[in-house]
């Protein structure tokens, strides 16, 4: 999975603010593991699993995808869960997801917008997230000889 841009497009009404990303490894497989780190300030006390996240994938000028899910069910979707306190105070914030990346995703260019809310319907965070799932990301497949 090609990572173009990972873009925080929050303004001053999100709970979550300063936020920075890595992705480890930079240029993940298919099919393989990721972490994805995410550090930040959060300006308020949230429950994280009460925050809900609406998805909206596209696949260049095509919605393929248009849902809300509640965070820890997103996360389990991708094999992932929230680590340490699901209800951190206000103050620095730090998360480490491992997830898993699908191995059946079209080879093409996508888009995910990502709108999280807090269960009182705060603001929490407002992601874009450009993808490239080209060939490039996916294992070659070693032939097995003959005998």
């Amino acid at each position: 999975m090609g990572i173009h841009l990972v873009e925080d497009v929050s303004d001053d009404t999100y709970i979550l603010d300063r936020l920075d990303f890595s992705w480890t490894p930079a240029r993940p497989w298919l099919g393989h593991q990721v972490s994805w780190e995410m550090n930040g300030h959060l300006k308020e006390p949230v429950d994280l699993t009460r925050v809900t996240c609406n998805m909206i994938m596209k696949f260049g000028p095509v919605k393929m995808l248009d849902r809300t899910y509640r965070l820890p069910d997103l996360l389990a979707g991708v094999g992932a869960s929230l680590p340490g306190d699901p209800r951190p105070p206000a103050g620095p914030w730090r998360q480490t997801w491992h997830l898993r990346l699908p191995e059946a995703v079209p080879v093409a260019e996508h888009r995910i917008l990502l709108r999280a809310r807090t269960g009182r319907g705060s603001n929490f965070f407002a992601l874009d997230i450009a993808l490239n799932f080209s060939r490039s990301f996916r294992p070659r497949q070693v032939p097995i000889p003959c005998a």
